[in-house]
């Protein structure tokens, strides 16, 4: 990435949901200030809530020419928990409409340390991903929608661009996933930080399981969100009992996100398999068809669960009274995990 960045010679947008004031941000603040002393167009667009470091840090960009826009910031009198849920969670890099990078990887130290998954793209899919950027810029200050409104699926050759807006009635990303799960004849893979899929994503992974298919869904064992874990053990029985095979990830915190489907289709983005992604969040996601990324992405999710440990029902059972009080208290708040 950086390699792409130093070599840029007209643009670099950066959407991003965290820019931390640590060695990585600094250095990449650092490298595109040089960039807008050589004249190339800077733009950055970042989650006011995500992004929490004063404004001033960014200053350096904005005297050498380069734009900085924070997404929404928090209203504590307007709607609270609601309209202040809908965060920018996306993370997208565009170089000179040459090359893009998107996935599940913020700007900090700590993404270093935990498993994260980026995938770079050349060619028209490229422009496609610009207009998005340019789409999220305009609007970045907006907090209300149409209940109903949502982003067509931009399809270009061998991918598609799928977005959400925050949405209770259309949930694209959601929408998609259930498609390929219903279509999925051999295998199916999720990996994703935080798991809570509603009901009819459950449904589909389950007559999925019943008709033969092998699912297999990878978590880290110890999520930086502890409350998601004791909230996503409380369904656990249930993918056991209908044999969606569960690993944990152990060697520090996963946080990648993507799908993969027959080793015929990817999804890899920002979006998590749960509710609030799905319901509450600006997100991206690449799915595709084309056999280098598949490839690639296979390798990926078998080195990832080689790293990880399956599922163990009596373990599970056995769990101590606090965790299975706190996953029951926790149920009628799922939407907001």
């Amino acid at each position: 990435m950086l390699t792409d960045i130093a070599s840029a010679r007209e643009s670099i947008l950066l959407e991003v949901y965290r820019f931390r004031n640590d060695g990585v941000g600094l250095h990449l603040r650092d490298a595109l200030v040089a960039k807008c002393r050589e004249g190339v167009k800077v733009k950055l667009l970042l989650d006011s809530w995500g992004t929490d470091v004063p404004a001033s840090f960014f200053s350096v960009i904005t005297i050498n020419g380069g734009e900085v826009r924070f997404f929404k910031k928090i209203k504590f009198f307007v709607d609270f928990f609601t309209k202040n849920h809908r965060r920018n969670h996306r993370k997208l890099l565009i170089i000179d409409d040459r090359v893009a990078y998107l996935g599940s990887s913020n700007i900090t130290e700590y993404s270093l340390k935990w498993r994260e998954l980026v995938v770079r793209v050349e060619g028209p899919v490229v422009h496609d991903l610009k207009k998005t950027f340019n789409d999220s810029y305009k609007i970045y200050r907006k907090y209300i929608f149409n209940k109903f409104a949502y982003k067509k699926i931009i399809t270009n050759g061998e991918f598609e661009i799928v977005q959400d807006l925050p949405s209770i009635y259309r949930q694209i990303i959601k929408k998609r996933y259930e498609l390929i799960l219903s279509k999925a004849r051999r295998e199916i893979f999720i990996e994703t930080p935080y798991f809570l899929p509603g009901f009819k994503l459950r449904k589909l992974m389950m007559l999925a399981a019943r008709r033969g298919v092998d699912v297999n869904v990878i978590m880290p064992l110890h999520s930086d969100v502890r409350s998601v874990d004791f909230l996503r053990g409380k369904y656990m029985e249930f993918y056991h009992k209908n044999n969606i095979k569960i690993h944990f990830f152990t060697l520090g915190n996963l946080h990648s996100k993507c799908v993969l489907v027959d080793n015929e289709i990817f999804a890899i983005g920002s979006a998590n398999f749960d509710y609030r992604s799905f319901r509450y969040q600006h997100e991206i996601m690449l799915f595709g068809r084309n056999a280098e990324i598949i490839a690639q992405l296979r390798a990926h999710i078998d080195q990832t669960i080689n790293m990880s440990i399956p599922f163990n029902y009596d373990t599970w059972r056995t769990r101590p009274l606090f965790e299975k009080i706190m996953g029951w208290l926790l149920t009628p708040f799922r939407h907001l995990f």
